[in-house]
């Protein structure tokens, strides 16, 4: 990857900033500590892979803008790219990837942030971590490989070289050979199981040839007690014939009594009714002249109501009319109380004008005292323009200063609750490590329980499977009964033909027949009965498997949650490791921070902060006369107020005195109104007339009351009038009714005579036939008791059938269980042997012996360009172990990663070498493994970033480094380092300068 052109906007310190690589081939980014310059650099990576040293994603945009946007363009293979990544605040972050084409840049961004990273990933083929691990050497971790104990050593070679992913495949292949282990135990069991089973398989099979015996024989005496029943039940049929004959003879003439009975009654209520009648025509003259009277008193009625519709109408018109005059007058009169009301606050008005006017004499002296307030406040506001921006400026230093000592004290409240939090984790180190091993020992426990959880679940499948055959074969089984059922109906009718041939069937033929499809029958419902039993059998299996399944779910819900905390605590432990030297570092950070907060910090802007209060001194002004002088002007402005108040008041006394008059002659106009509506109005005249339209109709309530109260006393006349028209017309219909009931029950009588007869008949026939219900009784009682005993004898040859079965399967399963316990054994041996291979001892130390020679050339090469030929080194992987016992010939090797570093003195120390000489060392083994990472990543590496601290270098030692960075220029397309120093960075022909101000960082390029 080489750099092309980046383009900034509110990146952490920067706001708007452009950078173009064009003819930088070895360049140095120089500038103060806190400048910017690693910020720079770490745009580069947000912009690519989006990530930074910020915790918070919205920490790398500038403080107090909304949005943030990185545009980086670099060559990659010979192909030119395009990254552009923003980010508003609180919101998502946008991603673009683009390719340049002969027609321009051409979008190779994905259907979001996620699948553009991977297509970005697919072109330059190299992850975050390889990055900062080869290209990128960042501030501060040139030492951290060499720090290390030389145990560590190899983990962090392992995770450089990203041999962790075959840490995760020594703990798949642990986990599977832990599965087949304990699958082949218990197959193992289960095959003991099987083998005490299957001895008891020919004892089974000779219990059910015996029973089968002794079934045929109860199966044929069964059968001849059918035969024998059978004619039974055909006498007893024809008795029962006879009974209900005589049963529905009687009921015949137990209907026809009742009808007689019935017709009796209707000849008694036609009687009745005629009798009634009789005596409402014998009062014909009468009720005739009762309604007569009813009409003449109905007529006087309906005249009175025509003259109560007539007087109703005109008292309602006159109503209306006095409600209209009513509403006019009190419009008039509303009005009138109005113009009274206006005149009466026009008087008012007038008075308290005349107030205003007599205080005109004590305006004149305030005034003159409000212009000399006015005055003195013009030249405080003159004074205080002058003071306000030096109190600004002040403000500005004294809140600097506050700042400065807040962020002070908060470093050191930062680094005192660091400090008790790593004390306490210093002293949790024990109970981590206990509580380590404990929750293993519990996640090894539930790991066995999984195992076995897996087996029942496989157990339940198997079952459930079995009661599906054995729910098809009820299927059929039902469905067979169901046709022989129909067959043996079917040939109990007399003239029966055999179901095969449709041919009639003599005596012996039928009984064959009934005989062969009653033992298939049998036979059919006995397989049946068995199916039945094992189905019923495999349920309670289930449902035992069922409860073992959730006792053992149950027991394995905290199997994720041990290993998830297994590695928090294994996190925990981790981090505990290097405690002491964070707290030795914090001790001297608080105490140079306690020596700052007694006064030694910001110099500058306390002394500028002491030349500005002589100024204000100077200028003697003071913020409590300019109030006072505020309030003085405000204390005589009410002179202005009542000068323009006089001036309104005479205004105002002007208008009243021309409206006044107006006033009262509308008044007296509205008076004169209101007299003449009461009298001379058309509503007043119209009022009069129906007043007098009312006094000529002349109605009367009481004689109308009076009328329709004799038309109520006469009305039952009405009612007996409707009643003798209705007798007239029913007498001749309810005579003939009567005549109808006589001749019907005459006739009743008759047909009950022959009924009698009948009956008599049927009960000698009765008498003289036989009755076999009591050897109906005892024969089905006999067949019954056989049926029950064939029931039971069936039933248990069904479960032996069943016994048989199982036996029968349980061999199959012994024969296939043998082959999964030889198959699972093959397999534990395959998966121990891939743990051993995959372990920190298998391909990670062979790969890691394979990388070492190239990684200790490389580095032996560029130290020997840094140090003058004066440095080497020598990784060591293996080294004999003490044994007070074992001879030097046969010592244990133990593994290592020890580096040994010789000069011209021999081989020393890591730590007898001087600071430079270290960082020497550093460096060269820093750069051998970046470009030993690129070249494993499949990049070429051509980009190199150098953001180390140079100050323990002396003079010859930077002139080596600038030397061997020029030596190795030959080898990268592009070389930035970052500095501070003057003499590095005058070292380098192509500089990056980069300062700091308030409006953020800025860039200048000079080459």
């Amino acid at each position: 990857m080489i750099p092309v052109q980046l383009i900034l906007k509110n990146f952490l310190s920067y706001r708007d900033a452009t950078l173009d690589f064009g003819g930088l081939h070895t360049a140095c980014i120089c500038g103060s500590n806190g400048a910017g310059k690693s910020s720079l650099l770490e745009a580069i990576t947000w912009a690519i892979w989006g990530e930074s040293r910020a915790t918070v994603e919205d920490d790398v945009i500038y403080s107090g803008a909304k949005e943030v946007r990185v545009d980086f363009t670099f060559y990659n293979n010979q192909q030119k790219y395009r990254v552009i990544r923003t980010r508003l605040r609180g919101a998502t972050s946008v991603l673009e990837f683009q390719i340049e084409t002969p027609a321009g840049f051409r979008p190779l961004t994905g259907k979001g942030v996620r699948a553009t990273q991977d297509v970005i990933l697919q072109h330059i083929k190299l992850d975050y971590e390889t990055f900062i691990n080869s290209a990128y050497l960042r501030q501060g971790r040139a030492d951290e490989f060499m720090l290390k104990r030389p145990t560590e050593r190899k983990e962090i070679l392992a995770e450089l070289l990203k041999l962790n992913q075959y840490d995760q495949l020594e703990e798949r292949a642990k986990d599977n050979s832990k599965q087949y282990k304990g699958r082949a135990e218990e197959l193992e069991r289960s095959l003991d199981n099987i083998k005490s089973q299957l001895q008891q398989r020919e004892t089974t099979k000779a219990e059910r040839a015996g029973l089968e015996v002794q079934l045929n024989q109860l199966q044929q005496q069964q059968a001849f007690d059918n035969i024998q029943l059978q004619s039974l039940q055909v006498a007893q049929h024809q008795r029962q014939n006879l009974a209900e004959k005589l049963s529905f003879v009687r009921h015949q003439y137990q209907n026809l009594s009742q009808d007689g009975d019935r017709l009796h009654q209707d000849q008694l209520v036609v009687k009745s009714q005629l009798a009634d009648l009789e005596s409402i025509l014998n009062q014909s003259a009468q009720i005739q002249a009762g309604y007569a009277q009813y009409q003449s008193l109905q007529s006087q009625e309906e005249a009175f109501a025509a003259k109560f519709e007539q007087h109703t109408r005109a008292i309602s018109l006159r109503q209306q009319q006095q409600q209209q005059l009513a509403k006019q007058i009190q419009s008039l009169e509303r009005q009138l109380q109005q113009a009274e009301a206006q005149l009466e606050a026009l008087e008012q008005q007038e008075r308290e004008l005349q107030q205003t006017l007599t205080k005109a004499a004590e305006v004149d002296p305030a005034l003159s005292q409000l212009a000399a307030a006015r005055e003195h406040l013009n030249y405080l506001d003159q004074l205080q323009m002058q003071v306000n921006p030096l109190l600004q400026q002040r403000a500005n230093l004294q809140s600097q200063l506050d700042r400065t000592h807040a962020s002070l004290v908060a470093r050191l409240e930062q680094l005192q609750a660091t400090e008790n939090q790593l004390q306490s984790q210093n002293r949790r180190q024990p109970q981590l490590q206990q509580a380590v091993m404990d929750v293993g020992i519990q996640i090894e426990q539930l790991e066995k329980k999984r195992v076995y959880l897996q087996r029942v679940q496989e157990k339940g499948h198997e079952r459930r499977h079995f009661i599906e055959r054995l729910q098809a074969h009820q299927r059929d089984y039902e469905k067979l009964l169901g046709e022989l059922e129909q067959k043996i109906q079917m040939l109990q009718n007399p003239n029966a033909l055999c179901p095969l041939c449709e041919r009639p069937l003599d005596e012996h033929h039928w009984s064959r027949v009934i005989q062969k499809t009653q033992l298939e029958y049998e036979d059919t419902q006995g397989q049946f009965w068995v199916v039945r039993e094992q189905m019923a059998v495999s349920d309670r299996e289930i449902q035992v498997l069922r409860q073992e399944y959730r006792e053992i779910s149950q027991q394995l819900a905290a199997y994720d949650a041990l290993r998830e905390q297994r590695g928090q605590l294994a996190a925990q432990l981790q981090a505990t490791a290097d405690i002491q030297e964070q707290l030795q570092q914090i001790a001297a950070e608080k105490q140079n921070l306690e020596c700052s907060l007694q006064g030694n910090y910001a110099p500058d802007q306390q002394a500028e902060l002491q030349e500005l209060d002589q100024n204000l001194q100077q200028l003697n002004y003071n913020e409590r006369d300019h109030a006072l002088a505020r309030s003085e002007v405000e204390r005589w402005r009410w002179a202005e107020i009542k000068q323009a108040q006089i001036k309104d008041a005479k205004k105002k006394q002007f208008q009243l005195a021309a409206r006044k008059p107006e006033l009262e002659a509308s008044i007296h106009e509205f008076k004169a109104t209101i007299q003449s509506e009461q009298t001379d109005s058309d509503i007043a005249r119209q009022i009069n007339a129906l007043e007098q339209e009312i006094k000529e109709i002349a109605y009367s309530s009481e004689q109308h009351n009076n009328l329709r109260q004799g038309v109520r006393e006469f009305q039952s006349w009405q009612m007996r009038y409707q009643q003798l028209l209705s007798a007239q017309q029913q007498y001749p219909q309810i005579a003939k009714r009567l005549e109808d009931l006589t001749a019907s029950k005459n006739s009743r009588l008759v047909e009950q005579q022959k009924l009698a007869s009948q009956i008599d008949i049927i009960e000698e026939q009765l008498k003289a036939t036989a009755n076999p219900i009591e050897q109906i009784n005892a024969l089905e009682q006999q067949i019954a008791i056989r049926r029950r005993e064939l029931d039971e004898k069936i039933a248990y040859l069904g479960r032996l059938e069943q016994r048989v079965h199982q036996l029968e399967m349980l061999q199959n399963q012994y024969e296939q269980e043998q082959e999964q316990l030889k198959y699972c054994k093959q397999q534990q041996r395959v998966y121990q042997e891939l743990t051993q291979a995959f372990g920190k001892n298998g391909i990670q130390a062979l790969m890691i012996e394979n990388v070492l020679p190239q990684l200790e050339a490389e580095t032996n090469q560029l130290l020997s360009r840094l140090s003058a030929n004066q440095l080497h080194v020598q990784f060591v992987t293996q080294k004999a172990g003490r044994s007070g016992k074992s001879t030097r010939k046969n010592a244990k090797l133990i593994d290592t990663l020890d580096i040994l570093i010789a000069d011209a003195r021999g081989t020393r120390a890591y730590e007898t070498y001087s600071g430079g000489e270290a960082f020497r060392i550093n460096f060269a083994i820093r750069l051998a493994l970046a470009k030993l990472l690129a070249q494993r990543a499949g990049a070429a590496l051509q980009l190199l970033i150098i953001d180390e601290g140079f100050g323990t270098q002396d003079t010859e030692g930077c002139d080596r480094l600038i030397a061997a960075i020029n030596a190795i220029a030959a080898d990268f397309a592009c070389i930035l380092t970052v500095t501070h120093i003057p003499h590095l960075k005058e070292a380098f022909q192509a500089r990056i300068e980069v300062n700091k101000t308030q409006q953020g960082s800025h860039l200048s390029l000079s080459i």
